[in-house]
C-alpha cells in the first residue's frame, strides 16, 4: 500500500476508534470531552496531537476493567502484565481482537521466514503473559507445527529440539542464550539439531547477544514487538532484511515524541514511541506512551515492504540511568561488553550513591576463571573494557571481572541493573 493509502485508511480508523471510545469507555468520554475532541474534528493524522496521552498510570488507576470497551460478555480472553510494581495492568480481548491478533502475528512469521514446514518450539511461559499465546495463534494461522514447551526444565527443552527436530524456537533472547550456554556446559546430544529460526521478543537483544546466539545454535534470528496494553506480540517485527520492525500500520498509529515535553518529533528523529490502537475492541488504547526508545524509517524496505519500520529499540525512558549528569542505558553497556574478548555473556550492572555523587559498577564474569590469577592479564582487561566504556557513555565506570557461572541466571527477561540508591531493578 502507498504511503498516501495507507494514511487515508488511518486516518478513516482513526476517527472510528476515537468516537468507539468516547461511546464505550467513560475514561476516554470524558477525557476526549474536556479535550474538545470527537471523530468528526479529527481533520488529519496531525489532529491526533489534540488527544490526550495515556499511561501506565491510567491502566493501574482503572484497575481491572475500568478501560475495557466491549462488555464482559463479549470478552473471550484476558491477560495481565507481570505486575513487579503494583497490581499487573489487565487487558481484554475480543474474538475480533484475538483474530486480528494472530494475523499481525502471522505476517512478522512469514516476513522472517517461517512457514507451514516448520516445527516451532514455544519456551516463554504460557499464562497471564501475552508472549506465549501471541505467538502461538499466529504460527498456528500458518500452519506450522507447535511444541508448546512453555519456559524451565532446560534439558527437556533441548531433548525436544533434538528429537523432534525443531526448527524455530520462540523465547526471550536471554533465554536463548542461556540454552545454547546449557548444551555445552552439559555436553548434550544434539546430532539432530535442525534450528534454523530464532524468533526473539520480550525484552531487547543487541546486536551482539544475537550474533552470539546465532553463533551458538546455527540459526537465523529476528526481532519482534509488542506489549500487552497495545496488543501483545506482532505489533512489528523483523524481515530477513533485518533493517528495522515492520509496523503493522493498519491496525496501530505510531508516532515519535520527545519524553519530556509530549511534543510530536519530524520524521527520522529518536524519541519515546506512542502508539494508538486502530481496531481493537476489547481494550483501545489512544496515544499510549510505551516509554520505549526508537525512531521510524518511512523508506521502502529492501523486501518491497512499504510499511514504517521502527528501529529496534535503544532503551526505556523509566530504565534509564542517569549517572553523574549522563544518561546510560542498559544496552549501550551490552553492546560494549559483548563485542570483548575474555568476556562471559552475563553481567550487572550496580549503581550506588556516596553522598550525592552516584556511582556505578559493572560487574562482568570471565569465561575463563585462571585469568584471575594473572593480575597483568587482568589489569589489561579492565582498563581496556573502561577505556571502550568511557568512549560509548562519557563517563568513567568501575570494572569488576568475577569468576565464571557466579552472577545469577535468568530463565525470562533478564534483571541486569541492581539500583542501590533507591532499590530500583529492571
Amino acid at each position: 500500500m502507498s504511503r498516501a493509502d495507507m494514511s487515508r485508511l488511518q486516518l478513516d480508523k482513526l476517527r472510528h476508534i476515537v468516537d468507539y471510545c468516547i461511546a464505550n469507555v467513560p475514561f476516554y468520554a470524558e477525557r476526549l470531552s474536556a479535550a474538545g475532541v470527537c471523530g468528526s474534528r479529527i481533520k488529519s493524522l496531525d489532529d491526533i496531537k489534540h488527544i490526550p496521552f495515556t499511561t501506565k498510570e491510567d491502566l493501574r488507576d482503572n484497575y481491572p476493567f475500568g478501560l475495557f470497551g466491549a462488555p464482559m460478555k463479549d470478552i473471550v480472553r484476558i491477560h495481565a502484565s507481570s505486575g513487579t510494581t503494583g497490581k499487573p495492568t489487565v487487558v481484554g480481548y475480543t474474538k475480533n481482537d484475538l483474530n486480528m491478533w494472530s494475523d499481525c502475528v502471522a505476517r512478522l512469521l512469514v516476513s522472517a521466514g517461517v512457514s507451514d514446514e516448520d516445527i516451532v518450539q514455544i519456551s516463554f511461559g504460557y499464562g497471564l503473559f501475552t508472549g506465549a499465546l501471541g505467538l502461538h495463534y499466529g504460527l498456528e494461522k500458518i500452519g506450522a507445527a507447535i511444541i508448546p514447551a512453555s519456559s524451565g526444565n532446560s534439558e527437556k527443552q533441548i531433548m525436544l529440539m533434538n528429537d523432534f527436530g525443531v526448527t524455530g524456537l520462540v523465547s526471550t533472547p536471554t533465554y536463548a542464550m542461556y540454552l545454547s550456554e546449557f548444551v555445552k556446559e552439559n555436553n548434550l546430544d544434539t546430532g539432530n539439531f535442525r534450528l534454523k529460526h530464532g524468533i526473539f521478543g520480550s525484552e531487547s537483544c543487541s546486536v551482539e547477544m544475537r550474533a552470539k546466539i546465532e553463533e551458538n545454535f546455527n540459526l537465523f534470528a529476528t526481532d519482534n514487538y509488542g506489549m500487552s496494553e497495545l496488543m501483545g506480540p506482532g505489533l512489528s517485527g523483523e524481515c530477513r532484511e533485518r533493517d528495522g520492525l515492520h509496523i503493522c500500520e493498519d491496525h496501530f498509529y505510531g508516532e515519535i515524541i520527545n519524553s519530556d515535553t509530549g511534543e510530536s518529533l519530524p520524521e527520522g528523529s529518536v524519541g519515546e514511541a506512542v502508539f494508538t490502537t486502530l481496531t481493537r475492541e476489547g481494550f483501545p488504547m489512544l496515544r499510549y506512551r510505551t516509554k520505549d526508545i526508537s525512531r521510524f524509517n518511512y523508506d521502502i524496505c529492501k523486501c518491497g515492504r512499504t510499511a514504517v519500520r521502527m528501529d529496534k529499540i535503544k532503551g526505556r525512558t523509566d530504565d534509564m540511568l542517569k549517572i553523574k549528569g549522563v544518561n546510560v542505558f542498559p544496552s549501550q553497556i551490552e553492546s560494549v561488553l559483548l563485542g570483548q574478548a575474555h568476556i562471559g555473556n552475563h553481567y550487572q550492572l550496580v549503581v550506588t550513591r556516596d553522598g550525592y555523587l552516584d556511582n556505578l559498577e559493572i560487574r562482568v564474569e570471565l569465561i575463563d576463571g585462571s585469568l584471575l590469577e594473572s593480575y597483568k592479564e587482568l589489569e589489561n582487561l579492565q582498563r581496556n573494557i573502561q577505556g571502550k566504556l568511557r568512549s560509548v557513555l562519557g563517563l568513567d565506570a568501575k570494572v569488576s571481572l568475577v569468576q565464571p557461572q557466579t552472577l545469577e541466571r535468568f530463565q525470562g527477561k533478564a534483571k541486569r541493573v541492581l539500583d542501590l540508591r533507591g532499590e530500583k531493578n529492571i
